[in-house]
């Protein structure tokens, strides 16, 4: 075994100086390493390193590489994808997984373009599709290295299965797509195939939204998206909107162990290059705007997770320990000695000053600074009450508590004054202030914080009269009410409605960045504000418009009509504020908003119908009572008006290629003839025609209680639109037992069975 070793080593050697010997090479080296062998793990350990080496090199054509792929073996097919095969179902080496993974990524595309070519090679292609099944079915539960190896297959598999940009006049022979698959091709459906590509790139997106202590798995991913961003236009709006939702400092919440700070760095590094490169191309792209701010948001992010922890302790503001000399050698203070011990002065009392003779003001009582500037000044000169409120806590927090502790018995004594020579007892002076005790060197000072004067204050209040002396007053005080405010008129009500309304929109507007990639998962449960995020505020909304006339202080009215709180209160209601404000907010990207159109739509219509059946069981009380003259009418429902209304917004912007108008008429949550009426209006327009023949037939299909208003849109549409004939017809032949005879009647042979339009709009809902 170390002599074969070595002899295929040389021939390995030989083929890297020159390409030229790889197929005379292979053809010898496949019997030995490939299927239906007896090799040992050493050797196919080689054999399949020598594989992918060899069919990734670019010394020799793909023309020839082809060909050798598709050597047929003794049995029955090539003896490569036969190797390749057995290399994943029954080794279980990691090394040759790894390699045959990275082989089979490379001879793909090959193998995809001889399929084209021969649509009677089935064989080959089921092996090709075995092997592709393999490889994806490791892509989730693999370890990490091989995972990587899959990500490189997938990414393979995206560039091939996804359409490409084809230019005329520079067409490129080695960008292997979608495009050059004709569409009535035997072996490979294009819509299948479309579909798996676009899930694929999917389940590529969602590796780096994922779990990052797999900080490899997640870079391979990020490597991957640079090629697809260049080759595959079509794709690189759905890529460029996921890595901008892509979080590289996911981790910074967990513990900052050197492991996730270099995870960290590492994905910020790649997503700042992946994006770099990509506005180097496009520098004038539609999304440059959003990259830039991303990155320096990015870079923001990084700044206050990786430079906070790395910086010093910020100095002191002021020297410790004393002025120490050997800590604080160049502040060049006097430092006093060791022992001895820096006497604080005690705070200085607030002059006190004795009152004038005579009556006296709450100005002159509170009074205690002198100065004339000081004791003049009125504080009604603030315009701004909140910011008096603002200077008086600001000037709370400055005051020394001992000064504050002097001035209020000095005032405390000068009321206990006025008092007692009010009641005819002789005024007590005020106390003065003691002058501050004399501080002993020798030993440690502690500042006493108590006042000096407290003895005087506590004898002052002994001669005060006992407070069985003090009058009462004769009445009570009667309880103080405030007075009410003023009504407010129909004009007031209507303008504050309307702000409430454009601050709850802005709100809205706020959200909706901050919640990109959550999901919702409670469901029809939900709570109206439970998070005040973007769902949250779009439910509020929605009742608000529906809701907001409800009879809560009348149980027995139950949801009143909105039309007759309008006409009673005059001008326009809240709710239709509401609703102009969530049409105008829909209509802006209606693509992107459409969940919030059919969450509007569900409320409306709920709201209808709990209407109806209120009014319903209103009429049936009213005829047991024998009111028998009693309207048994439900008023007047909002749901189809405001339907129509977006339906009729939305259908001059709807596109041939828009299937977003199928997701929104089929979660309609009721749908009429007025409704799919609008179809045939949509259907003048003959690039239209087919978009509204499979919506048509995607109701049909999924929504059976609307089958008959469905047929009637279809002949409808038939009747009226000559050129919708054809795809009308072949849906009317299946839904329809009588349209045979009216076809012959009008001389009009549509053709078809109806199959390929039926596999159609099922691959287009999948995808």
């Amino acid at each position: 075994m170390t002599q074969m070793l070595d002899q295929l080593e040389a021939a390995r050697k030989l083929a890297l100086n020159d390409g030229t010997h790889y197929p005379k090479i292979l053809p010898g080296v496949l019997p030995i390493i490939g299927a239906n062998s007896n090799a040992n793990i050493e050797l196919r350990r080689w054999g399949a390193d020598f594989l992918a080496e060899a069919f990734a090199s670019p010394t020799w054509s793909p023309e020839m590489k082809e060909a050798l792929v598709l050597r047929v073996a003794a049995g029955a097919g090539s003896a490569l994808l036969e190797a390749l095969k057995e290399y994943l179902e029954v080794v279980q080496d990691r090394a040759v997984i790894k390699s045959a993974i990275l082989t089979a990524a490379t001879i793909y595309p090959m193998m995809y373009k001889h399929t084209i070519a021969d649509p009677n090679d089935s064989h080959n292609w089921q092996l090709m599709q075995a092997i592709k099944m393999n490889i994806l079915q490791r892509m989730d539960a693999a370890p990490s290295g091989v995972r990587i190896c899959c990500v490189k297959f997938v990414q393979q598999v995206v560039l091939t299965q996804t359409p490409g940009h084809v230019d005329p006049r520079r067409p490129d022979p080695n960008d292997i797509s979608l495009a050059i698959l004709p569409r009535n091709h035997a072996l490979l459906p294009y819509g299948n195939l479309e579909a798996e590509g676009h899930g694929l790139l999917d389940r590529m997106l969602d590796i780096i939204h994922g779990d990052h202590s797999d900080a490899l798995l997640v870079t391979a991913v990020l490597n991957t998206l640079g090629i697809l961003l260049q080759r595959r236009p079509i794709a690189s709006s759905k890529i460029l909107n996921s890595v901008l939702n892509f979080n590289p400092l996911k981790l910074a919440n967990s513990p900052m162990t050197p492991k996730n700070r270099v995870i960290m760095k590492s994905l910020e590094r790649t997503t700042r290059a992946l994006l770099f490169n990509f506005m180097k191309r496009n520098p004038e792209g539609p999304l440059t705007g959003r990259i830039q701010q991303y990155l320096e948001r990015m870079h923001r992010m990084r700044i206050d997770v990786f430079d906070e922890s790395s910086r010093k302790r910020p100095a002191p503001a002021e020297p410790t320990d004393g002025l120490d000399p050997a800590k604080r050698q160049r502040l060049r203070a006097n430092v006093p000695a060791a022992s001895a011990v820096v006497p604080v002065p005690a705070p200085a009392p607030p002059p006190a000053t004795t009152l004038p003779p005579g009556p006296v003001t709450y100005r002159q009582l509170f009074t205690l600074n002198p100065d004339a500037g000081i004791a003049n000044f009125d504080v009604q000169t603030f315009k701004d009450p909140e910011q008096l409120v603002m200077l008086t806590v600001h000037l709370l927090q400055m005051i020394d508590e001992a000064q504050m502790t002097n001035a209020i018995n000095v005032v405390r004594s000068r009321y206990l004054s006025l008092s007692t020579t009010a009641s005819g007892a002789p005024a007590a002076s005020a106390p003065a202030p003691l002058p501050p005790p004399v501080v002993d060197d020798e030993e440690d000072y502690e500042p006493d914080f108590e006042p000096e004067d407290a003895e005087q204050v506590a004898n002052s209040l002994d001669s005060l009269p006992p407070p069985g002396t003090v009058e009462l007053p004769s009445n009570s005080l009667a309880p103080y009410k405030l007075p009410e405010a003023p009504p407010l008129t129909e004009q007031e009500i209507r303008h504050y409605g309307e702000v409430s309304v454009r601050e709850a929109f802005r709100m809205l507007s706020s959200t909706e960045d901050k919640d990109k990639g959550k999901t919702n998962k409670t469901g029809f449960n939900r709570l109206a504000a439970s998070d005040y995020g973007r769902d949250a505020w779009i439910t509020i909304l929605s009742r608000l418009a529906t809701r907001a006339s409800a009879g809560l202080d009348d149980p027995n009215e139950g949801i009143k009509d909105e039309f007759a709180v309008k006409n009673i209160k005059g001008g326009v209601s809240i709710s239709d504020s509401v609703r102009d404000g969530l049409y105008t907010y829909i209509m802006y990207d209606w693509r992107k908003r459409i969940d919030v159109a059919i969450s509007w739509l569900t409320e409306e219509w709920y709201n209808d119908t709990i209407l109806t059946q209120s009014a319903k069981i209103a009429a049936k009380t009213s005829n047991l009572n024998g009111n028998s003259a009693s309207s048994a009418s439900g008023p007047k429902g909002n749901y189809e008006r405001c339907a129509l209304r977006l339906i009729d917004g939305m259908l001059p912007f709807v596109e041939h290629t828009d299937k977003i108008l199928l997701r929104f008429i089929s979660e309609l949550p009721k749908l009429d003839h007025e409704i799919l009426a609008r179809l045939i209006k949509m259907s003048e327009d003959p690039e239209r025609i087919d978009l509204s023949c499979k919506v048509l037939q995607y109701l049909y299909m999924f929504r059976p209680p609307v089958r008959s208003v469905v047929v009637d849109v279809l002949s409808e549409l038939w009747t009226v639109n000559h050129r919708a004939r054809p795809s009308a017809g072949k849906l009317l032949k299946h839904y329809r037992p009588d349209f045979a005879a009216l076809e012959e009647a009008n001389g009009t042979n549509v053709g078809g069975d109806g199959g390929e339009v039926k596999a159609e709009i099922v691959n287009g809902t999948a995808q």
